[in-house]
This record gives C-alpha cells, structure tokens and sequence, in this order.
C-alpha cells in the first residue's frame, strides 16, 4: 500500500498491483486478521499512554498524519509477529517504540540489504 500510494507513475502501481496479485495467490502476503486489528488497537493505546507519561501528562498533537502511519506501523509490526516474520524497516524509531508493547522482530533495512 505505501509503495502504490507514495508512486504517482501508473506503470509502477500496475507492477504492484500485479505482483499482490501474484502474491495472495500463492499465500506469501501477510494481511491483518480481526486479532491483529484488535492487539494493534491495544498497542496503539499503550504507546498513548506512554506519549502522556513522557510529556508529564499533556498529550502534544501528532504531525499530520502521523497517527495513520503509526496505526499502519502497528498493523504491520502485530501481523508480522503472527507470523514469526521479522519487518525490515527504515522507520526503526517508530518499530522500537511499538516493539516495547508488540514481540516483533524488526531489521534495520540497511542491515538486512548489506547482506
């Protein structure tokens, strides 16, 4: 989804359709399940909370947006995990901070790309 959303050329979001396509039919995509859903909202309301510990109680307004990538970071990180399947991640802030809530094995890209 973020590499079809974040490609405004057409050829490139017909290839990405296509290899999903591929992929879901061959089983090797990984999607959200109604208990990812369910533990990514508990995860979500865990990092609210130690957001409001960290800021002596007041809750500061995410950047825009940022709430939707993070919830997505989170779906991504708890179908992983059920899966036993590491996230190769450049965003490994945001992965550390849901790990501490969620036992998924995350991977600096440039790590996992050097091999």
């Amino acid at each position: 989804m973020e590499l079809m959303a974040g490609d405004p050329n057409e050829a490139c979001q017909k290839f990405f359709a296509e290899v999903f396509r591929q992929f879901e039919k061959h089983n090797l995509i990984i999607v959200p399940n109604a208990d990812d859903w369910l533990f990514a909202a508990k995860v979500l309301h865990l990092l609210t909370h130690a957001r409001r510990r960290l800021q002596k109680g007041k809750l500061q307004r995410l950047p825009p947006g940022a709430s939707q990538r993070l919830a997505l970071d989170v779906l991504i990180a708890v179908s992983a995990r059920r899966w036993k399947a590491q996230v190769v991640t450049e965003n490994w802030t945001d992965f550390k901070a849901i790990q501490r809530y969620c036992n998924t094995t995350i991977v600096r890209a440039a790590t996992f790309f050097k091999k």
